[in-house]
C-alpha cells in the first residue's frame, strides 16, 4: 500500500468528495448536498453516478451524509464534475471538518420547533468555517428544541433552542453555557471554537476534541466567550426516528430508514421514481441512516409509507431494524475484519424480540467504530475471524468474550441475561 493510502487509512481521517477515502473496494466519497437535502431527480442522478464512476453500492452515515462506494481512481476527477454541475457539493476545503454542523432531518420543517434550527445551522456553519485549526471530526448539533432530536449523538458543540429567543450551549460533561439570543449564537459559537483551538495548540497534542478539556478548562472556555454556565436543559425522550411526522403548513413528513444504511443504484433510484410519482420537491438525508420525504399530504404520506415498505424500508418507530448499527466491514472495508452486513442480519433476525424490548446492537468490523461511535447494549468487534464481545460499552472497551457467529447466535435467546450467557460462553 503507498504512502498516500496509508494516510488516508488513519484513525481520525474524514473523507468528503473532494477528498475521498481509499477502502477494500475502491474510494469511499462522501457527499454533502447543499441544505442536505435533494429532489427527486437529484436523487434518481445520484445512483446513475454511483453506477458510472464505481459499484453502485450507496450508504448514508451517521451524520446523514450520502456515501459513494466503489469509486474507481481515475474516475474521482469526472465525478466531482458531474456532482459540481448538478449541484450536489457543498464542503469547506482545507484540513478541517467538511461540514461542521449536523441538524434534524426536519429542521425548519417541524410544527413544533421553537425555532427555525436550519437557518440557525447555516449562520454558525459559516461562522465555523472561518475558524482554523478544528479538527477534521469536530461537530456541532443545532437542535431547534423539537422533538425530533438528536440528544444520543455524539458532538463536541450543542445548541438547543429553549425558547424562540433563547438558546444554549452544551460542552461534553453536561457543561451547559448562556443564554443566547438567536442572532448571537454564531458569534459565541465562533468565541467557543476559537478557545478551543488555542487550548488544544497549547496541549501538546493531548486535547484533540472538546471531550479533552477538563473541568477547569471548561470554565475558562466559558468565562473566555462571555457566556456563564447554566443548569441543564431537561431531557427528552428518544426521538421516532422513522415514521411519520407532522410539518408546518398542515404537511407530512416521512422518515424512513435503509437496512444497516445502506442501498445501491437499483434502489435508489427506485426512491427517487417513488417520491417523484408522490409530488415531492424535496428529500433530506436523514443521521437515522435514511432520508426524509418532506411536504406531503397525509394521503400520499400514507401511499408512500405503505410503498416503501414494500421495497423493505424502514417505516416503523418500532422496528427492530433501527436498534442495530453495521459499517460496511469486509471486503468493502480494507481494515475490517468480518463480513459485518451480512452477520448484522443474521444476529438482527436472531435477536428481534430483544431489538424490540430496547436492546441496541453494534456491529463493527474493527476499532475505528465508524457505524456507531458511541455505547451499545451489545458491541461486537470483528477480530480473528470472530468478534470480541463487549456489553454496555463501545469499541474502546474491553471485552468480555471472543466467540464466533455461530456461537453469538447460539447463545443470543430471548430471556436471556446477554452478559451471563456471553460470559459463560468462555468457560
Amino acid at each position: 500500500m503507498s504512502a498516500s493510502a496509508r494516510e488516508t487509512m488513519r484513525r481520525g481521517w474524514c473523507p468528503g468528495t473532494l477528498r475521498p477515502m481509499l477502502t477494500g473496494d475502491g474510494l469511499l466519497v462522501r457527499l454533502h448536498p447543499p441544505r442536505n437535502a435533494l429532489t427527486p431527480g437529484q436523487l434518481a442522478h445520484v445512483a446513475e453516478l454511483a453506477s458510472r464512476h464505481g459499484n453502485g453500492q450507496i450508504e448514508i452515515s451517521g451524520r446523514g451524509n450520502l456515501q459513494l462506494r466503489g469509486i474507481r481512481e481515475d474516475a474521482h476527477p469526472a465525478l466531482v464534475d458531474d456532482l459540481l454541475v448538478a449541484g450536489l457539493v457543498d464542503e469547506a476545503d482545507g484540513d478541517g471538518p467538511s461540514r461542521l454542523t449536523l441538524t434534524s432531518p426536519l429542521a425548519g420543517r417541524a410544527t413544533d420547533e421553537l425555532l427555525d434550527a436550519a437557518a440557525l445551522a447555516d449562520a454558525v456553519e459559516r461562522a465555523g468555517r472561518g475558524v482554523t485549526g478544528l479538527p477534521a471530526k469536530f461537530s456541532i448539533v443545532v437542535d431547534g428544541g423539537g422533538a425530533l432530536a438528536l440528544d444520543g449523538f455524539a458532538a463536541d458543540l450543542r445548541l438547543r433552542a429553549v425558547s424562540a429567543e433563547t438558546v444554549v450551549f452544551g460542552l461534553p460533561g453536561e457543561f451547559w453555557l448562556g443564554p443566547a439570543a438567536p442572532h448571537e449564537v454564531a458569534m459565541y459559537a465562533a468565541h467557543l471554537l476559537d478557545g478551543f483551538v488555542a487550548a488544544s495548540k497549547g496541549s501538546s497534542g493531548k486535547v484533540r476534541r472538546m471531550r479533552d478539556l477538563s473541568s477547569d478548562e471548561l470554565t475558562q472556555l466559558a468565562t473566555l466567550s462571555g457566556l456563564r454556565p447554566l443548569p441543564a436543559p431537561a431531557s427528552r425522550p428518544k426521538p421516532a426516528s422513522s415514521g411519520l411526522v407532522a410539518e408546518r403548513d398542515d404537511r407530512v413528513a416521512l422518515l424512513a430508514g435503509l437496512p444497516f444504511g445502506r442501498t445501491d443504484t437499483a434502489g435508489l433510484r427506485r426512491l427517487g421514481e417513488l417520491a417523484r410519482n408522490a409530488g415531492l420537491r424535496e428529500i433530506r438525508v436523514s443521521p437515522w441512516r435514511g432520508l426524509a420525504f418532506c411536504g406531503l399530504s397525509a394521503d400520499a404520506a400514507s401511499i408512500l409509507q405503505e410503498a416503501l415498505r414494500d421495497e423493505g424500508l424502514i417505516v416503523e418507530p418500532n422496528d427492530p431494524r433501527l436498534a442495530v448499527s453495521a459499517c460496511a466491514g469486509a471486503p468493502a472495508c480494507a481494515r475490517g475484519e468480518a463480513a459485518t452486513l451480512a452477520n448484522a442480519a443474521v444476529l438482527a433476525e436472531a435477536m428481534t424480540p430483544m431489538l424490540a424490548g430496547g436492546l441496541s446492537l453494534h456491529v463493527s468490523g474493527c476499532a475505528k467504530s465508524c457505524a456507531h461511535p458511541g455505547i451499545a447494549d451489545l458491541t461486537l468487534v470483528g477480530s480473528g475471524g470472530g468478534y470480541n464481545v463487549i456489553v454496555g460499552g463501545s469499541t474502546g472497551d474491553a471485552a468480555i468474550a471472543h466467540l464466533s457467529l455461530g456461537e453469538l447466535v447460539r447463545r443470543l435467546e430471548p430471556g436471556q441475561d446477554i452478559r451471563a450467557r456471553l460470559e459463560a460462553a468462555q468457560h
